[in-house]
């Protein structure tokens, strides 16, 4: 299987699952999808990219952390910095468990004090040789229930948050590098990674809005 034929059977597959998907602009890919995954109003935005070059699928979803759930951790590591250091130690351990690739931004130590939690970027890549439907769309439930895991973990120990996204450290460094790098030109506006405030009574996640996706 090559690259085209991987991207005609991503579509073929995500169709049949009746999983709403848009094309995204991206140089560096030969696909890029952002996916509405579980296939509910309150769905989160997957991404689903073929980069070029590479034999493979990459599933990604990135999940930013509540500004209150954020200022709850970080009273938390105020009160015990051993607890709070504990709490990051044991969750990226049940990550590498999880059988996935994942990167956890968490904010710029203040005065010495452990920064907290502030988004987390769960994926898995799938090679050619091994792509079928059925392992695309496990892959697609094992990100999807590892970061459904962390949400209600976040959720149990700091509570429902504010509803609004809290601050990225290293995402505003990096707009800032690239800013001085381009002398300041825009970069191609993408969606805002889902927060996890939300009541999920009535499903999983976000609300899905079409309008987040490029």
């Amino acid at each position: 299987m090559d690259g085209k034929a991987a991207a005609s059977a991503v579509k073929a597959w995500l169709s049949s699952e009746k999983l709403e998907a848009r094309e995204v602009q991206d140089a560096q890919a030969l696909l890029h999808l952002h996916v509405k995954y579980p296939p509910t109003k309150q769905g989160h935005v997957f991404n689903v990219v073929i980069p070029k070059n590479r034999n493979l699928v990459l599933i990604y979803s990135i999940t930013r952390v509540d500004e209150g759930q954020q200022n709850e951790m970080r009273e938390h590591g105020k009160e015990d910095p051993g607890a709070w250091e504990e709490w990051l130690h044991m969750t990226r351990i049940q990550l590498t468990r999880a059988d996935l690739d994942w990167v956890l931004h968490v904010g710029k130590p203040k005065e010495e004090l452990p920064g907290p939690l502030q988004a987390f970027n769960l994926s898995r890549p799938i090679w050619f040789d091994g792509l079928t439907q059925n392992e695309f769309m496990q892959t697609m439930r094992g990100v999807w229930l590892t970061k459904l895991e962390l949400i209600h973990q976040i959720k149990f120990g700091y509570g429902q948050g504010i509803g609004k996204p809290g601050p990225v450290d290293d995402w505003a460094a990096k707009k800032a590098k690239k800013a001085r790098q381009g002398g300041g030109q825009p970069a191609r506006s993408k969606p805002e990674p889902h927060s996890i405030d939300t009541d999920e009574t009535g499903g999983f996640g976000t609300d899905f809005d079409p309008a987040e996706w490029a």
